[in-house]
């Protein structure tokens, strides 16, 4: 369905991202969002592509402005058991599900979409593409970020407010040296060998 079409039809689009796929630590966090067209917010962009300053001013304006946002999240036993595709759409499937006014149509950042009663749109490149998309990745990218500089209080020898839990050399030098917590994904490759 084009972009018209969708927008003739429906009032009440959300958009859902998530982020985390590719971290050895923590949970997959994804967003939904419902924009307000009445409402346009400047400067929605695939979070990746945006300062952490700008992502937080965007984040502040989504969540005063937007009909509707909610967060979802899959946990690192929950990724080890299902595999990270199923984690990220039960993500997906957990955002919407908690949304305070009930979406009309979806649009799904890549290639699936999750499981839900919504009819429902999956957009390789949505970040790019859809505002509702775009913002709904700024929601989940702030979140999880906020929720690893937490983290690395805990755990500080893992440096996880730098890297975010991704794995960069630093991280995977850490866990060979101080070795596995209970919230590294023990299933991904570079942890799953240190435990073998």
């Amino acid at each position: 369905m084009n972009k018209e079409t969708i927008r003739a039809n429906y009032k009440l689009i959300a958009g859902v991202d998530e982020v985390g796929r590719g971290c050895l630590y923590g949970p997959v966090i994804a967003a939904a969002v419902i924009l307000d067209s009445n409402n346009i917010i400047a400067g929605l962009a695939d979070s990746k592509k945006l300062t952490a300053l700008k992502r937080e001013k965007l984040y502040q304006q989504i969540t005063s402005e937007s009909i509707s946002y909610a967060i979802g999240r899959a946990e690192a036993t929950e990724i080890d058991q299902l595999n990270i595709l199923q984690a990220s759409l039960l993500a997906m499937k957990r955002a919407i599900m908690a949304l305070s006014v009930t979406p009309e149509y979806l649009l799904i950042d890549g290639n699936y979409t999750p499981d839900t009663i919504y009819a429902a749109e999956a957009i390789i490149d949505g970040d790019n593409i859809e505002p509702a998309i775009a913002a709904a990745s700024i929601i989940a990218k702030v979140t999880r970020d906020n929720e690893m500089v937490t983290e690395c209080l805990k755990w500080p020898q893992y440096g996880l407010s730098q890297h975010k839990g991704y794995p960069t050399k630093k991280h995977i030098d850490a866990i060979k040296e101080h070795g596995v917590t209970p919230l590294h994904r023990k299933s991904f490759a570079p942890v799953r060998k240190l435990l073998l």
